[in-house]
């Protein structure tokens, strides 16, 4: 018997049988897919609500198309519809996978004719919804504009706050104390950020060098705001994880922009 269902799953172009296989396959191999198919999901989720949290501030934009509509109401609109619909569909194939979970968890001994209505419609419907999300993905991702201006602003606007650790540590290695340093930047900060919210006037480093503890002149501490100073690795991280992916990637053909959203 054991020979025989190999040759019948070898003729069907199956590799490997179940080691225990009764009249069905066990259902937890429907729930392993949906939970690869859910995990999918996750990821494009989180990718698409980090590029709409980026566009409400201007930083990035998804592809938005020369006759495109983005508000009926207001004109001048520009929502990020596509990572709207992924994070949408992320949700529903995120679900998705608790049928699977459900149905292998609830097989009587054997199993019971539960197992079959559920998951003729979740596991169709969870590859269909996987598709038109990798689908929208690959649009977004493949027109996708960067706003360096804005970035730049952006980062020229909060460098100062990010920099006051790199700003104290300078300032012990000549002489100063942390305690009494830490609380002057604490205390600058706190001003500063005030007086940002208020006024949209940001004094921080006007503070910083005018408190003698600091020992550093207005000169020397902007050569310390300098923004390539605080990327980390992020440089060699990235180039790393491409050189990863790129087998993977291989033979997949270019990302097409014009595919149907």
């Amino acid at each position: 018997m054991d020979e025989l269902n190999r040759r019948l799953a070898d003729v069907f172009g199956f590799r490997e049988c179940f080691a225990v296989c009764g009249q069905t396959y066990p259902r937890k191999v429907d729930s392993r897919i949906l939970n690869l198919l859910s995990s999918l999901g996750q990821s494009c989720h989180k990718m698409a609500t980090d590029i709409r949290l980026l566009q409400h501030d201007r930083q990035l934009e998804e592809p938005f198309g020369s006759q495109q509509i983005g508000s009926s109401a207001m004109a001048y609109k520009r929502n990020p519809m596509r990572c709207e619909r992924i994070c949408s569909l992320s949700r529903y194939l995120i679900s998705d996978a608790v049928s699977g979970a459900m149905t292998a968890s609830t097989q009587w001994l054997e199993r019971t004719l539960d197992d079959s209505a559920g998951r003729r419609i979740s596991l169709p419907e969870g590859f269909l919804c996987a598709d038109a999300i990798l689908r929208l993905a690959q649009n977004v991702v493949s027109g996708l504009s960067v706003n360096e201006r804005i970035i730049e602003g952006t980062v020229q606007e909060y460098l100062p706050f990010i920099a006051t650790e790199d700003l104290l540590m300078e300032a012990v290695k000549r002489g100063g104390d942390r305690q009494t340093l830490h609380e002057t930047i604490r205390t600058c900060s706190m001003e500063a950020a005030a007086r940002m919210k208020a006024e949209g006037v940001l004094d921080l480093s006007e503070r910083i060098a005018a408190r003698p503890e600091f020992g550093m002149t207005r000169a020397e501490l902007d050569a310390l705001l300098q923004p390539d100073r605080y990327i980390g690795r992020c440089r060699e991280q990235v180039e790393r994880f491409l050189e990863q992916v790129k087998p993977r990637l291989a033979g997949a053909g270019e990302a097409d922009a014009d595919i149907p959203v």
